[in-house]
C-alpha cells in the first residue's frame, strides 16, 4: 500500500517472532539480559568509582564503556519488553526514528571506545615510559568527546537519510527501529541509501576496527620481542578481555551491515542484532571482571569491606540492645 498521500501515524515492530508461544520465552530471555546487564555494568562503574586502584585510564575507559552498553541496552530492551507484557507492537513514526537515532549513535560509540582502548594497550604494552604523557585524563576526555561528536554526526545523517523515505508498509520484522529494516519497507528505490550506509557506515565503523587491528599488531610485536614465555603470558593477558570483546562486538556488526541486500534475512537479522545490542553489552561486565586480576580485587576488597561493616553494625546494635 502506498502511503505517500496518506497521514502516517508509525509503524508496527513485530519482534524477534510473531508466534504467540514465542512470547513468554522471549519476555524472559530480555528480562534476565536487561537486569544482568544492568547490575553487571553498574558494579563496574561502583567499582571504578570507588576503588582508588581503578582509578587509571584504562578503567576510565572501561567506566564509559559500561555506561555506553547500559544506554544501548536501555534504548531498546525496556520497550521490547513492555511490548511482550502488554501485546502493543505499534511505535509512532517520531518514536520510531529517535530510537534509531540513539541506537546509531551509542552504538557506534561502542566501537570508538574500543578503539580508545585499544590505544591504551598500546601505550601500555609498547610504550611504557610514554604511557603517563600519551594517555592523561585530558587526553581521553578530549578523544571521548570528539567521539561523541562524530556519532551523533553519523546518527544523524543515518535518521535523516531514513526518515524522508517513502514508505508502502509499516510492518517492520525486527524488535527496534534499524536502518537494513527501514530500508526494506521503502516504497522507492534504496540503492543510493545502501551505498550511503556501506560507505560511510564503513568509514564509521571500519576505521576504529582497521585502528584496534593494527594497534594489536604493533602489540604483538612488542609481546613477541619478550624473552620469557612468562612474560608474554602475563604481557598479554592485559589485553585478552579488550580483545574478547572487540572479536564479539564486531564479527556480528560486519555481518549485519556489510553484506549484500541480497543476503538480508528478516529472521536472521533479528537474531544476529541481538548478539551486538544485547548480549554483548551484558558480557562486557563478566569478561572483564573474570578474566583481570585487578576488577577481582577490587570485588574482593568491596565484599570483605562489607562483611566487616555488616559485623560492626550487629555488634553495635547487640551493645544498644543490652
Amino acid at each position: 500500500m502506498d502511503v505517500k498521500n496518506q497521514t502516517f501515524v508509525g509503524f508496527t515492530l513485530l519482534g524477534l517472532s510473531e508466534k504467540p508461544y514465542h512470547r513468554l520465552p522471549l519476555f524472559c530471555f530480555f528480562m534476565v539480559a536487561y537486569i544482568l546487564c544492568i547490575i553487571g555494568n553498574l558494579l563496574i562503574l561502583l567499582l571504578i568509582s570507588t576503588q582508588s586502584q581503578l582509578h587509571t585510564p584504562m578503567y576510565f575507559l572501561l567506566g564509559n564503556l559500561s555506561f555506553v552498553d547500559i544506554c544501548l541496552t536501555s534504548i531498546t530492551v525496556p520497550r521490547t519488553i513492555s511490548s511482550l507484557l502488554s501485546q502493543d507492537l505499534s511505535i509512532s513514526f517520531n518514536g520510531c526514528f529517535t530510537q534509531l537515532f540513539f541506537f546509531h549513535m551509542v552504538g557506534n560509540m561502542d566501537s570508538f571506545l574500543l578503539a580508545v582502548m585499544a590505544l591504551d594497550r598500546y601505550a601500555a604494552i609498547c610504550q611504557p615510559l610514554h604511557y603517563t604523557t600519551i594517555m592523561r585524563k585530558k587526553t581521553c576526555v578530549r578523544l571521548l568527546i570528539s567521539s561523541w561528536v562524530i556519532v551523533s554526526l553519523h546518527s544523524a545523517l543515518f535518521t535523516t537519510m531514513t526518515s524522508t523515505l517513502r514508505y508502502c508498509d509499516w510492518f517492520i520484522h525486527h524488535y527496534f527501529c534499524d536502518v537494513p529494516a527501514m530500508l526494506l519497507l521503502s516504497c522507492t528505490d534504496t540503492y543510493a541509501q545502501q551505498m550511503v550506509v556501506f560507505i560511510e557506515g564503513s568509514l564509521i565503523v571500519m576505521g576504529p576496527m582497521l585502528f584496534i587491528l593494527g594497534s594489536y599488531i604493533l602489540i604483538i610485536r612488542a609481546v613477541l620481542k619478550l624473552r620469557t614465555a612468562k612474560g608474554r603470558r602475563r604481557t598479554f593477558s592485559t589485553c585478552s578481555s579488550h580483545l574478547t570483546v572487540v572479536i564479539f562486538f564486531y564479527s556480528s556488526i560486519i555481518f549485519m551491515y556489510f553484506r549484500p541486500s541480497s543476503l538480508y534475512s528478516a529472521t536472521y537479522d533479528r537474531v544476529i542484532s541481538v548478539v551486538y545490542s544485547i548480549i554483548t553489552p551484558m558480557l562486557n561486565p563478566f569478561i572483564y571482571s573474570l578474566r583481570n586480576k585487578e576488577v577481582k580485587n577490587a570485588v574482593k576488597k568491596v565484599i570483605q569491606c562489607g562483611r566487616k561493616n555488616g559485623q560492626k553494625w550487629l555488634e553495635e546494635r547487640k551493645d544498644n540492645e543490652v
